[in-house]
């Protein structure tokens, strides 16, 4: 069966939807704590906010689909692959150096050590995901592409639990994925959250071996809609075929908990799942029921996803760098004058994320108004 080479809207939506949540949860207002769902589960657990970053690398794996064609010999793919993967790399490690100062206690600024930098991060390990599972694709068959998934997953299973400390109680610094982390990148180059002593990465170099199978099922998700076409027996065997990855997660979860800081095996086939599911669902809506209400708002994300997601990042940073009086910034002020007045509470951090995102979206409607569209 020949491939369907044409775009399917609502895959654009999926990866507009996923830009959109990304930006709300990554930047809560300030004055109180965010809905639980609004933030990531402390270590076992799953909310809403553990699932966005799946489901960006899945539709990572959906455009890899179609841009497979695109790759003619094997000297053009490996340069085009490289290339993208270096530059996604390099800035999601600038992004995190970004601004390169700080203010010290005493209010003067201060360079950020490049010896203290931290090496992996979101963009890091999408990049690493989707030059691995880009290899995996173009020169393997499905069919081995889904063995190593299968391998990748048992795999991390049992590594984990046979050479942590901890076993299978599995604690932050006790796993071995903290301990190959801090040998290959070092204790300074480790996530530090809220600048303290803990070196954890979330976004660690062992955890985002899981992480490629959300690439590759991704990818697999792409062919198959495109072999099969927009009809009721593709959302049909997406529905099916989430839930049975749904069910199986669920089971797997009894011995091998949901963890998204861990990125366990259990946690990939939840999040894949439902993402097979919410695909099945949007090319229901969108493409057979031909509902186009409201999309555009997401398309406006879709377009210009890496440009999109790269400005929220920074100008956040901007926003918690420029103080407005001592030991106060502009982003502590605005919360502290305007949204937990308006809005005390959680609401008013939702209330600022939402406002945050928009501000965000306006800057990609203008770019796409001007048919200005940043690829790497």
């Amino acid at each position: 069966m020949s491939l369907i080479r044409e775009r399917f809207l609502s895959l654009d939506i999926f990866r507009g939807i996923t830009i959109c949540l990304m930006i709300i949860v990554n930047s809560p207002g300030w004055g109180a704590l965010p809905y639980t769902q609004l933030d990531h589960a402390q270590w076992f657990g799953f909310t809403l906010t553990d699932l966005v970053f799946p489901s960006f690398l899945f539709a990572v794996g959906n455009a890899l689909s179609f841009s497979k064609k695109n790759y003619e010999g094997n000297s053009l793919f490996m340069r085009k692959l490289i290339k993208r993967t270096i530059i996604i790399f390099l800035l999601g490690y600038l992004m995190y150096w970004f601004p390169f100062v700080h203010r010290e206690g005493n209010g003067e600024w201060a360079f950020n050590a490049l010896s203290h930098t931290r090496i992996m991060g979101v963009l890091q390990r999408i990049a690493l995901c989707y030059f691995l599972g880009a290899l995996i694709v173009y020169y393997l068959s499905e069919k081995w592409a889904v063995v190593i998934s299968i391998f990748l997953l048992m795999g991390y299973w049992i590594v984990l639990y046979l050479f942590s400390e901890t076993g299978q109680e599995l604690t932050m610094l006790g796993n071995v994925g903290t301990k190959i982390d801090i040998f290959l990148l070092g204790n300074n180059h480790l996530y530090h959250d809220k600048g303290g002593p803990v070196a954890f990465d979330p976004e660690g170099f062992f955890s985002t071996l899981p992480a490629i199978v959300n690439v590759i099922v991704g990818y697999l998700a792409g062919t198959f809609i495109q072999k099969m076409g927009k009809n009721y027996e593709t959302v049909a065997k997406l529905f099916i075929t989430g839930t049975l990855l749904i069910v199986t997660g669920l089971f797997w979860s009894q011995f091998f908990p949901f963890a998204k800081k861990l990125w366990t095996s259990s946690f990939v086939l939840l999040t894949v799942g439902i993402d097979l599911a919410a695909i099945g669902f949007f090319i229901y809506l969108v493409e057979i029921k031909q509902w186009k209400k409201g999309t555009y708002f997401f398309l406006v994300f879709g377009k210009n996803p890496l440009a999109i997601y790269l400005l929220s990042e920074l100008l956040l940073v901007c926003l918690q760098t420029i103080w407005v009086k001592p030991d106060v910034s502009f982003y502590q002020w605005i919360n502290e004058v305007f949204f937990q007045i308006i809005f005390p509470g959680s609401f008013g951090t939702l209330t600022f994320a939402v406002c945050y995102m928009l501000l965000c979206w306006l800057v990609g409607y203008l770019l796409n108004r001007r048919k200005i569209y940043i690829k790497i």
